[in-house]
C-alpha cells in the first residue's frame, strides 16, 4: 500500500521502479477479491501509523480478560488469574509492540502491577498512570524505575506533596487543567507516541471509549464463572439504555488461546487519509497565479514534513508590536495566535492566560493552554475574536515569512502550486478528515505568496477570503 503520510506517499514506489524493479500497488495496479483481502491486511497491520497520521492521537487498544459471565475480578477484587498462561504471554507480546501501557489509579491500588513486557522480548513500553486525585500508594511496583520509566498524569494541583515524592523516585508527573482521555492522548501524540495499550479497569475504559480514543479491543474470555452482583465488569457506564445503542466491533476476529477465546475487533473504521483539496474557484480566489486545473498540490501538516515550516506550529520566533507599539517576541506564530484570544480583555485571569501562553515551552503547549481556557472560561475570550482571528494569523504569518529569508524562499518556490494544510481534525485552518475543512491556513499562505510575488492587487490589506 502507499504510505499513509501524504509527503512520503509514492516516494518508495518511484525509487524502486527507477531501479528497474516491478512494483504493484494493491487496489491500483492489482484488483480482485483476493487483492482486496491483501489490501485489507496491509491496512490492518499499518493501523497505528494510519490512525496517528489522521486522528492526531496514538492508536489505542483496550485489552481485558473476563470470565464467561463478564467479570474482571471477584467481588473482593481478586483477579489472579482469569486468563490462562498462554493468554498472559500474548499480553506480554502486545505490550512489547506498544509505546506505552496505561492504567488507572484503581488498578495501581488493587493490583500493584509491574506492566512490563518481561516475556515479550526486547522493547519495554513506558508505563502511564491516569488519576484525577493522585490517591496512590507511596510504595508501588510502578515507582521502580530500574527497568522502565513511569509517567503519572493527573489534575492540576492534586497532592503537591505526593508529586514531590514521586519526583524524588524519578517518576514524571504531568498535570492537566482538564484530565480526560482525549486531552491525555493528544498530549502523548505530541510527544511522539504511536500506539498505546490500555489495561485499565471499567471506569477508565468507559471514559476512554466515550472520548473516542479507543480504536481496537482485545477481549480474552475465560471459560469460568465467578458470579457476584458487585463484581467489576470490563467497561463501566457508557450512558446507554437500549441494546440498539451498543457499539458494534468491525473486522471481528476469533482465536482460541489455550482454553480461552480471544475476541478482537475495531471500535471505529480506519480513517481516510486523503485531505481536502480546495475547489478551482476557491484556489483562484486565494492565489490568482495558480492554474486550478493544472497545478501541483503541496500538503503540509507536521513541522517535520518537507514543508512543515509552513505550519503555525513551526519553532520560528517572531517579533510583533503590542498595543503600546513596543515589539514583543513570541516563540512561534501559534503562541501569538493563542495569546490574542485574551489580549485586551479587562480581566486579571485573561492577562494571566496571555502570560502563561507567552511562557509556554512549545507551540503545542501554547495551543493546549489557549484551547483549554477557551473551553473552560469562554467569557475570557475577546468579543471580536471570530471577526479578527484570520487577521491575527495573517499578521503573524507575514512577519514570520518576512524575517526568515529561507522561509520566504521556500514559500516563493511553491509558486503555481496549491497549498493544503492537511490536518484531519481542524475544520477551520485545516482540510478536515473527509474534505469538509476550510483550509484557511493554506489559503492565507497562498495569498501571502501572491503578495510577496507582487501579483496581488493590494499588498497592504489583509486578504479577503470567501468560503
Amino acid at each position: 500500500m502507499r504510505h499513509p503520510l501524504q509527503h512520503l506517499r509514492g516516494n518508495a514506489v518511484r525509487a524502486l521502479r527507477n531501479q528497474g524493479l516491478h512494483v504493484d500497488l494493491l487496489g491500483e495496479d492489482l484488483t480482485s477479491n483476493l487483492i482486496e483481502d491483501a489490501q485489507k491486511e496491509c491496512l490492518l497491520v499499518n493501523a497505528p501509523l494510519i490512525c496517528r497520521a489522521a486522528l492526531r492521537v496514538p492508536f489505542s487498544v483496550l485489552k481485558y480478560a473476563m470470565t464467561l459471565d463478564g467479570k474482571i475480578a471477584a467481588t473482593t477484587g481478586h483477579a489472579s488469574w482469569i486468563s490462562c498462561k498462554q493468554s498472559r504471554n500474548l499480553v506480554f507480546e502486545l505490550r512489547g509492540r506498544s509505546d506505552a501501557v496505561i492504567v488507572g489509579g484503581n488498578t495501581v491500588r488493587r493490583d500493584n502491577p509491574r506492566l512490563t513486557a518481561r516475556h515479550g522480548g526486547g522493547h519495554m513500553p513506558m508505563r502511564i498512570v491516569m488519576t484525577q486525585t493522585l490517591d496512590l500508594p507511596e510504595k508501588a511496583n510502578l515507582w521502580d524505575m530500574s527497568e522502565v520509566s513511569t509517567i503519572v498524569v493527573t489534575q492540576r494541583g492534586a497532592r503537591r506533596s505526593f508529586q514531590k515524592l514521586l519526583a524524588s523516585k524519578g517518576v514524571e508527573v504531568v498535570e492537566f487543567d482538564i484530565l480526560n482521555a482525549r486531552e491525555v492522548m493528544e498530549y502523548f501524540h505530541d510527544r511522539g507516541y504511536l500506539s498505546i495499550l490500555w489495561e485499565c479497569g471499567g471506569t477508565l475504559a468507559a471514559s476512554a471509549i466515550s472520548s473516542g480514543v479507543i480504536h481496537k479491543v482485545y477481549a480474552f474470555v475465560a471459560p469460568k464463572i465467578i458470579g457476584g452482583k458487585n463484581a467489576p465488569s470490563p467497561v463501566g457506564d457508557l450512558g446507554m439504555v437500549e441494546m440498539s445503542q451498543a457499539l458494534n466491533l468491525i473486522d471481528v476476529c476469533y482465536e482460541q488461546v489455550g482454553p480461552d477465546m480471544l475476541i478482537s475487533g475495531f471500535l471505529q473504521p480506519l480513517p481516510d487519509m486523503v485531505p481536502v483539496i480546495p475547489s478551482p474557484d476557491e484556489t483562484f480566489v486565494a492565489d490568482p497565479t495558480v492554474s486550478p486545473y493544472d497545478s501541483r498540490i503541496i500538503f503540509f501538516y507536521k513541522t517535520w514534513d518537507p514543508y512543515g515550516a509552513f505550519s503555525n506550529f513551526s519553532p520560528h520566533p517572531i517579533q510583533m508590536p503590542d498595543e503600546n507599539g513596543d515589539y514583543v517576541t513570541w516563540m512561534s506564530v501559534e503562541h501569538y495566535y493563542q495569546a490574542h484570544k485574551f489580549i485586551g480583555v479587562d480581566d486579571p485571569l485573561a492577562q494571566d492566560c496571555v502570560e502563561m501562553i507567552k511562557s509556554a515551552k512549545s507551540p503545542e503547549e501554547a495551543a493546549r493552554i489557549g484551547r483549554s481556557m477557551q473551553k473552560q472560561k469562554p467569557y475570557l475570550i475577546r468579543s471580536d475574536w471570530d471577526n479578527i482571528k484570520i487577521d491575527v494569523m495573517y499578521r503573524a504569518l507575514k512577519c514570520k515569512f518576512s524575517i526568515y529569508p529561507h522561509l520566504n524562499s521556500m514559500l516563493l518556490s511553491t509558486a503555481g502550486s496549491v497549498l493544503v494544510e492537511a490536518s484531519p481534525h481542524d475544520l477551520f485552518w485545516g482540510g478536515g478528515r473527509d474534505g469538509e475543512g476550510l483550509n484557511y491556513l493554506g489559503r492565507l499562505l497562498m495569498k501571502l505568496r501572491s503578495e510577496f510575488l507582487g501579483e496581488s492587487s493590494s499588498s497592504s490589506e489583509t486578504p479577503s477570503l470567501t468560503v
